[in-house]
């Protein structure tokens, strides 16, 4: 395996014409210690999130958005599990996605984790138009961060975004060094279209 040695660009081979930021757009694990992400900024990542589709317009997303430096940042940072704690201290910023599981009638909101999929990738997508790089992890303690938070029983943790500028990947232990260099692949529209197109 070629490993990739310039991280600053690692645009995608795709087979048609994409907008550049989803071409550029991959998930850093090497981010800038120092930088620092503005107010309008996080504004205008958020408000691409807002304005995603939802079920029956429901907007069931919700986020905690934590600052490196802050107490936040660092009970997000504590609900991470394994690897995700060694290098997700670097972002400026992880936010914490979480959906609202029941309408203010008790409810189901059945689509609502879908909903959230879509707010958090129009969220990647204005952080990439922006400069920025997101990394979306699973590996979290969804109810350690919902105590955290007090979120109650209507609110479900899912994922966690971690957000920044790049960094040096040299920083990385050596594992995720190569990680963060193997070359990008993604499965042909063959092999994800089962019917049409």
């Amino acid at each position: 395996m070629t490993l990739i040695t310039d991280i600053t660009s690692r645009r995608a081979e795709t087979d048609a014409a994409l907008i550049p930021a989803l071409v550029e757009r991959f998930s850093p694990r090497a981010y800038d210690p120092d930088a620092v992400i503005s107010d309008a900024t996080v504004s205008t990542i958020l408000e691409a999130a807002r304005w995603a589709p939802s079920a029956s317009n429901t907007q069931p997303w919700r986020f905690v958005v934590a600052r490196r430096g802050t107490p936040e940042f660092t009970a997000v940072h504590d609900g991470l599990l394994g690897f995700n704690q060694v290098w997700a201290d670097s972002a400026a910023l992880l936010i914490v996605n979480i959906i609202q599981t029941t309408d203010a009638n008790g409810a189901e909101l059945r689509w609502a984790e879908y909903d959230l999929g879509q707010a958090v990738a129009h969220l990647s997508v204005q952080a990439q138009h922006e400069g920025l790089h997101t990394h979306q992890m699973g590996g979290i303690d969804g109810d350690k961060l919902r105590t955290a938070f007090g979120l109650d029983d209507r609110f479900r943790i899912v994922s966690v975004s971690a957000i920044g500028v790049l960094g040096d990947i040299d920083v990385l232990p050596e594992k995720l060094r190569e990680r963060e260099s193997a070359p990008r692949t993604r499965l042909s529209l063959d092999e994800i279209v089962i019917a049409g197109a």
